[in-house]
């Protein structure tokens, strides 16, 4: 069992590691009883360290998760640390706490710091256009791109659909390139909408590199890491890789965890999903945001409270909460941000790669507590649910939630393949199709490229974009063929139809924004 690191309250063995029952006086998930006040104390977070092993080994063995760390800091200490599991289920190697993990979206937390530094330190403020430095980047709309700032892109108010640029990081194509083509999408109406993604944020953050003068990975590096000491800590997919020290991506076959066969790659959006970090790495992160956020905030070697406070304060409605308070959820400058059924602000993320990563933090600033969870498998709700039973357990004294039953709906909700016609068979009176060489050819279309039909021996392959992705096509029915991709937004399982319409083919997989019709090129 873990013992208590630095912890205040004295290290050795935590007495009774037991996961308290969950309490029976809250029966339904509306908004919470008068009584609901939160009370922090250390006996209570004493409790709440104390439970925590035998919570995350129930749910460990509830999911298969291969491996999991954790860290708890308060008042300024790292007061707990533990690795559980193992870092891949073919070596068997354990994980420690310092076993470094891919952050996935807690990624833009910890970037949403290094611009606060930067607004420290005068270069840029969270209200300066992205264009002013990085005059490349345009949106559909002039006036738009005129006046979106770092801070619209780190609220995602920008107008954007929901993850725009993600499918063309699938394709292969690098950031420059993604960002160049986000001006091909259609736009909301400009910072009256909310939708989450991940290049908005790495546009914002660009602009910011390019203000400082330096690569985005090294800034990073420069004022947040090294002054930190997070010496395990990167924004480089290499460095990650180069670790000894590393948690392996697993994802589900069937019921059955899996190395995932190709490693997740987010150096196009580093800054929203791309940094590798350790459970202790993280908690030195959290103590500097907590030192410079909470009721005695005072400047650190990062940020400023003023540079700070706007990153954890509401600046989009992100919608109706769906975890069992009827309040709205808001989004900050790269955080999400509101408040526990007691009343106290509290302060979120989490991130999740399908190809094998589960990240959440949690901090109560005016508590002074943060606690950080990682897992290397697809996210699933697991790291959530350890999160918020703790914090229930600091706050309450109790758990007053199913936290992983409710997790875990939402997380099912987003999983599985995609596609009309994943578990069908082909018809049985299928139209034949016509010559292979008639499709064969250039299609070309502004946002996703040129999708070249190729013809390779008796049947088709499918390239789109930058060619690092190709798709052998099935014959499905007339001029339909079908491909099955496997990418970061496409679980495995996934069936795309390719429909060829004359001078015109439409791709299943890329038409969800109705942008996947593309038209023969002349000649």
């Amino acid at each position: 069992m873990a013992a208590l690191s630095g912890c205040t309250f004295g290290a050795g063995e935590p007495s009774t590691p037991t996961t308290p029952p969950l309490s029976t006086e809250r029966p339904g998930y509306g908004n919470p009883p008068a009584d609901a006040v939160a009370t922090v104390t250390d006996e209570r977070i004493e409790a709440a360290v104390a439970a925590l092993p035998a919570s995350i080994e129930q749910l460990m063995d509830e999911t298969g998760m291969p491996g999991l760390a954790v860290a708890v800091v308060y008042g300024g200490k790292l007061i707990y640390s533990e690795g559980f599991g193992v870092r891949n289920i073919d070596s068997g190697e354990p994980v420690d706490p310092d076993t470094v993990f891919q952050l996935a979206s807690v990624s833009k937390s910890v970037g949403a710091t290094v611009v606060a530094h930067e607004v420290t330190e005068g270069v840029v403020d969270w209200d300066t256009p992205v264009a002013l430095h990085l005059p490349e980047f345009a949106l559909a709309d002039p006036w738009v791109t005129e006046q979106v700032t770092i801070g619209d892109l780190y609220a995602h108010r920008s107008g954007l659909f929901k993850h725009a640029g993600d499918e063309l990081e699938d394709l292969g194509y690098d950031r420059g390139e993604v960002l160049q083509r986000l001006r091909y999408t259609p736009l909301s109406p400009f910072r009256s909408t909310y939708a989450y993604g991940n290049f908005d944020i790495t546009a914002a953050a660009e602009s910011v590199a390019r203000a400082a003068g330096v690569d985005w990975a090294d800034l990073s590096e420069e004022v947040l890491y090294e002054p930190l000491g997070m010496r395990s800590t990167s924004s480089r997919f290499d460095d990650f890789m180069a670790e000894g020290n590393r948690a392996d991506g697993h994802i589900l076959d069937d019921d059955e965890w899996i190395v995932t066969p190709s490693q997740r790659q987010p150096d196009a959006e580093s800054p929203a999903g791309g940094v590798s970090s350790s459970a202790t790495d993280m908690a030195a992160w959290m103590s500097m945001v907590l030192s410079a956020s909470g009721p005695d905030a005072e400047a650190n070697d990062v940020v400023s409270p003023e540079a700070l406070v706007p990153a954890i304060t509401a600046q989009s409605v992100s919608g109706a909460a769906a975890l069992g308070y009827q309040r709205s959820g808001f989004y900050g400058y790269g955080f999400n941000v509101g408040s526990t059924a007691g009343g106290l602000a509290s302060v979120t993320h989490s991130g999740a790669f399908y190809l094998g990563a589960g990240t959440t933090f949690s901090m109560l600033p005016e508590a002074g507590l943060g606690i950080i969870a990682l897992a290397n498998g697809s996210a699933d709700g697991t790291t959530e649910a350890v999160a918020a039973r703790f914090m229930d357990l600091a706050q309450f004294g109790e758990i007053r939630q199913d936290w992983f039953a409710l997790y875990t709906a939402l997380f099912t909700a987003e999983a599985g393949p995609t596609g009309e016609l994943v578990g069908e068979s082909p018809p049985a009176d299928a139209a034949p199709a016509r010559a292979l060489a008639e499709y064969a050819g250039d299609y070309v279309n502004d946002y996703f490229g040129t999708a070249r039909v190729t013809v390779v021996g008796d049947s088709l392959e499918l390239t789109v974009g930058p060619g690092t992705v190709v798709w052998p096509l099935d014959h499905w029915d007339g001029d339909v063929f079908v491909f099955e991709p496997f990418s970061e937004n496409a679980a495995l399982g996934s069936v795309s139809q390719t429909t060829f319409d004359g001078s015109t083919l439409e791709i299943e997989l890329l038409d969800e924004h109705g942008l996947g019709t593309f038209t023969r090129a002349a000649g």
